[in-house]
């Protein structure tokens, strides 16, 4: 089951990428684990969970409402990762702002397990990336980031947090690729 949100607007930045915002959800410190959900388009994939910026809101706050409806977990958001591009053809591009989220409850049920069955796992970071290279691998990029980052891992990062209107340089990945027609709606 496709999920489709009622109302739903899509905003589009100024060079017509439509707005996403995601979350690394990570159990500990370390972010040696993330939390995937399974994909509503393909229940048998697993993704990073997020979707589009509404109207007036916050890339931040997208994440954070993002990963609630979508894994049923709640937390506190770290690091930004960065802003990852993906430029299909003129009229399927977006801009996705990703986030580090150390969660601190799991829900037992959620909106997005309620309605469309949607499910949620840990995933060891080499796990989380071979199960992203099947079907989103895009987002296996937010990974790579993710552990390149780590301060625990003696990685270099910005150790003062970013204020939620303070866009970070977009990292531009482009994929020429025509397999995933549905990177431009909630997954």
């Amino acid at each position: 089951m496709v999920k489709e949100k009622p109302n739903s607007i899509r905003i589009y930045d100024s060079e017509g990428y439509r707005r996403r915002a995601a979350c690394i959800c990570v159990k500990s410190d370390l972010e040696d684990e993330v939390l995937l959900v399974t994909s509503s388009r393909r229940p048998d994939s697993w993704i990073v969970p997020g979707g589009g910026v509404e109207p007036d809101e916050d890339p931040a706050v997208t994440a954070l409402r993002e990963v609630r409806e979508e894994a049923g977990v709640l937390g506190h958001l770290g690091r930004c990762l960065g802003v990852f591009e993906v430029h299909k053809n003129i009229e399927h591009k977006h801009r996705t702002q990703v986030w580090v989220m150390r969660v601190t409850e799991e829900l037992p049920e959620w909106e997005d397990s309620r309605n469309i069955g949607r499910k949620r796992k840990w995933f060891t970071i080499s796990d989380a990336l071979i199960q992203l290279a099947q079907h989103k691998p895009i987002q296996r990029s937010y990974i790579h980031s993710l552990r390149n980052s780590n301060p625990r891992r003696g990685a270099s990062t910005n150790p003062t947090p970013l204020h939620p209107h303070s866009l970070p340089t977009p990292i531009q990945l482009v994929t020429n690729s025509a397999g995933d027609p549905h990177l431009s709606k909630h997954s």
